[in-house]
């Protein structure tokens, strides 16, 4: 083993807070969010039991503590607005699970988990006997694929509150009925030069519905503001989605940088729609490492990439902490390919020249690194190394092309909780195909 690698190792293992799932653990944590009113709460992957987990227990400390009022995930505004009304008493559904009904697009475990239901279950709970000084917490989605859900809920609002401009509002969208339901297949016709794009029509959409927001949102006190705000950014994320998907023949960069941009004005219009309702806007953030870790400390810089975790850190500087989880080993549920059935997957042991084999290596089962406040730690790991990421596909046989990029971790993140061995996240849909699992393999320790 290099030499720097043993003194880096040591300094890991100083610094390093093992964590001993006492109440305790997250003492480190909640000190330097301080008065911070966004914590960005990352995951290595977007199907481990143990990044699910942390995310509510320091998320339920931050609202019964620090006086957090929302969580803001890595999913559609619609779907998880759904979960909003349940867990603030506003709906009929009758159980978190039904509340989660929803989520039917893939990767659908990402939301439909044990993990999270127990977690809408408690903020169900924690919002139906608030302490007299606590507000209800809501929860938002950021994401902007559901283009067709999104327009039938303007939709649907506006057949409540104004059929005439309803029909006029049907008139716009009438455009994408050329393409069923399938978002895919107006992005392939706008790269075919098939179809004239519907742009002008979602904008002109978004734009009346904002003109007749004093008339929508001011005629039956605050359920009429939270029913227009949810209609308005349902009208913003069509428009939005709409450039998102005709972006696809343009490449990689401009679409992933369209994506992160809505999440994070997703955040901010939030962000003041509670400050406008006299309410202190405190927001928590899950969503995977990759959008909440600053995108400037990483090798997409180089190509012109930006991500929420960057945009939130520009404009509120210390007023946004970032953390990141990273794991070693262990089984992750992920698909093979877009659209297949979710399986457990073995992950592979990480690579020697990634940071998670160097947190490996400190030899602490679970631990919490403080990156923002420790000059020790900050100075051993500057050098660039790799981190893993594994999104809704995992592919092992194609481990370091596929999972693995370069990053300055102390300058992506304020701090990491690395889990060094993980289990994969029980979907509430348990299939045969899940539950066998694979069989685990032994691949080469390098590519």
């Amino acid at each position: 083993m290099p030499a720097f690698l043993d003194i880096t190792t040591e300094n890991v293992r100083d610094s390093a807070h093992a964590l001993s799932g006492s109440a305790q653990d997250y003492d480190g944590l909640l000190k330097m969010v301080g008065d911070a009113r966004f914590v960005l709460l990352g995951e290595a992957t977007h199907g481990t039991h143990e990044f699910y987990k942390a995310r509510a227990d320091i998320s339920k400390r931050l609202i019964r503590e620090k006086g957090f009022n929302a969580i803001a995930v890595e999913a559609d505004w619609p779907d998880a607005y759904r979960v909003n009304r349940f867990v603030r008493g506003e709906d009929s559904d009758a159980d978190g699970e039904e509340a989660l009904a929803g989520f039917k697009r893939f990767p659908t475990w990402m939301w439909r988990n044990a993990d999270v239901l127990d977690f809408i279950g408690w903020l169900r709970g924690h919002n139906d006997h608030p302490r007299p000084e606590q507000q209800k917490v809501g929860f938002y989605g950021m994401d902007l694929y559901s283009l067709h859900t999104s327009i039938h809920a303007v939709l649907n609002y506006l057949k409540k509150i104004d059929p005439e401009e309803a029909k006029r509002a049907r008139s716009r969208y009438s455009c994408f009925e050329h393409f069923g339901q399938d978002a895919q297949a107006y992005a392939q016709a706008m790269s075919l030069g098939l179809a004239e794009s519907c742009e002008e029509e979602v904008i002109s959409q978004l734009v009346e519905l904002r003109r007749r927001a004093a008339q929508y949102s001011h005629c039956d006190g605050a359920e009429a503001i939270n029913e227009y705000f949810f209609a308005e950014q349902n009208a913003r994320l069509v428009k939005n989605a709409e450039q998102y998907y005709r972006s696809m023949i343009s490449g990689r960069t401009s679409n992933w940088n369209l994506r992160d941009q809505h999440m994070a004005e997703t955040l901010e219009a939030l962000s003041r729609h509670l400050q406008e309702q006299a309410q202190n806007a405190k927001i928590i953030v899950w969503a995977h490492n990759s959008h909440l870790g600053d995108a400037r400390a990483t090798q997409f810089v180089e190509r012109g990439e930006l991500n929420v975790g960057q945009l939130i850190r520009e404009k509120h500087a210390s007023d946004a902490v970032l953390v990141g989880f990273t794991t070693y080993s262990g089984s992750v549920t992920a698909a093979s390919e877009w659209d297949e059935p979710p399986q457990r997957k073995q992950i592979v042991p990480a690579l020697p020249e990634s940071y998670e084999a160097l947190f490996h290596e400190a030899g602490i089962d679970r631990f919490f690194l403080n990156l923002r406040d420790d000059p020790r730690i900050r100075i051993r790991l500057r050098e660039p190394r790799l981190e893993r990421a594994i999104g809704v596909i995992y592919l092992p046989e194609t481990e370091r092309i596929s999972h693995y990029f370069d990053a300055r971790l102390p300058e992506q993140f304020d701090a990491v909780f690395h889990f060094d061995e993980t289990r994969a996240v029980e979907q509430l849909e348990r299939t045969t195909l899940w539950a066998k699992g694979e069989v685990p393999e032994t691949y080469p320790s390098s590519y």
